[in-house]
């Protein structure tokens, strides 16, 4: 009967035993997520690791929450401009695929050669962001996978953010929340800010054209289909994209598919996206009780409207924000918006041109402006204008033409 009495008393002493670590791990884990890290980015984009890797190097905790089970980003092959190399790290190289040494821009009939001084950069979007991902885990940000944001409040210390982790409902603590989920922000949304326009960008992988060299872009202005433009870029000796961005999904489609045929471009894949509008600089940070809430990237609408290109902007603004958070000042932040509101001002120029504007365009770009859109990049916008304008001063007056056509 003693060991019998013993024996329930082991038993009992092994239950509770069982119980403690049970209600332990419990209460760590509820720590954990509690102590989350000073700094929650919501979307595991190009811009948000961009963002946590800067934050966790300035000696912040930052947790990466990305709604997919396993990082898996969607192809898309890009062109940006060589200030691309002075942003990234070294693994984040290998998404580079080819370098654009010149420009051929054709329309009506007409053409004009631009010879790049600093050739512009083909990058596969699918290798960047896993490569980032490296990057911002290497400085010491962790990244949680399966993981949704639902919602945010604000507590007493900062903000509470609801969050959906394999099906179940959970709650994070932070001082900061970086919302890099994209065009179409739950967390822009979440904390107040109105949502921004987007436009289809469409794109085709296709054989390079036997008559176009590997290292240069074409690009054909046809304001009939739309205000952008087409473009072939090539990624290789073999392949290019071809592309277009429209302003309505179904008649940009039908454009794509007759300009396609026509060039006698044969798909071997197909991409696309919804490419935010700059139209005003939007503020990147709001106040939430005790905490505050930023955007960058595509949720704050970072994106050349001129040429509908957000890396290297989306990395300043990432950049800027990470500053914000850092407390280095605002810099980075005042220098993006400079910059956006010229490539608005370019776009609202351009946007109603026709196809006798656009003649006019390509024949007033003489030697001397070919030259100033050769040494100096589309990401020094308002240097670039002012060039052009001191080299061909007749562009002010088909610029204001533009203006006011976008007036009428």
């Amino acid at each position: 009967m003693r060991i019998r009495r013993g024996g329930r008393a082991r038993n009992g002493a092994f239950r509770q035993q069982g119980e403690a670590e049970t209600v332990k791990k419990v209460e760590n884990e509820i720590r954990q997520d509690r102590n989350a890290g000073d700094v929650v980015v919501v979307g595991g984009s190009a811009a948000g690791f961009y963002t946590a890797t800067h934050v966790a190097r300035g000696g912040r905790s930052v947790r990466v929450l990305e709604s997919k089970p396993t990082l898996d980003p969607t192809s898309r092959t890009l062109i940006v401009t060589d200030h691309f190399r002075n942003q990234i790290g070294q693994s984040a190289r290998a998404s580079i695929l080819n370098e654009i040494r010149r420009f051929e821009l054709f329309t009506d009939g007409r053409s004009a050669v631009v010879s790049l001084r600093r050739p512009d950069l083909i990058i596969e979007r699918s290798r960047l962001i896993p490569a980032l991902a490296q990057e911002a885990q290497a400085a010491g940000a962790s990244i949680d996978y399966d993981t949704r944001f639902l919602g945010l409040s604000p507590n007493g210390h900062g903000l509470r953010v609801e969050i959906d982790r394999g099906g179940q409902r959970k709650e994070l603590h932070a001082a900061s929340l970086v919302g890099a989920d994209g065009a179409v922000s739950r967390v822009a949304k979440a904390a107040g800010w109105p949502p921004v326009d987007t436009v289809p960008l469409m794109q085709a992988v296709v054989k390079l054209p036997k008559d176009c060299p590997p290292d240069t872009t074409r690009v054909w202005f046809v304001p009939d289909d739309t205000p952008y433009f087409y473009w072939l870029i090539p990624e290789s000796p073999e392949r290019a994209a071809v592309g277009v961005i429209g302003e309505h999904g179904q008649a940009t489609k039908r454009c794509f598919d007759r300009f396609l045929q026509k060039k006698g471009f044969d798909p071997l894949e197909w991409q696309g996206a919804r490419i935010p509008v700059y139209k005003r600089w939007i503020p990147v940070q709001r106040r939430v009780g005790s905490g505050d809430v930023y955007l960058v990237g595509d949720a704050a609408a970072q994106v050349k409207v001129s040429t509908i290109g957000g890396i290297v902007t989306g990395f300043r603004g990432a950049r800027g924000v990470a500053d914000a958070i850092l407390q280095k000042g605002s810099h980075e932040l005042r220098a993006l918006r400079r910059e956006l509101s010229t490539h608005w001002l370019i776009r609202r120029t351009l946007h109603y041109f026709q196809q006798e504007d656009y003649s006019r365009l390509v024949d007033l770009l003489n030697v001397s402006t070919r030259e100033s859109l050769g040494e100096i990049n589309r990401d020094e916008s308002t240097r670039l204008l002012w060039n052009l304008v001191r080299r061909q001063p007749r562009l002010v007056l088909l610029g204001l033409r533009g203006l006011l056509l976008g007036k009428r």
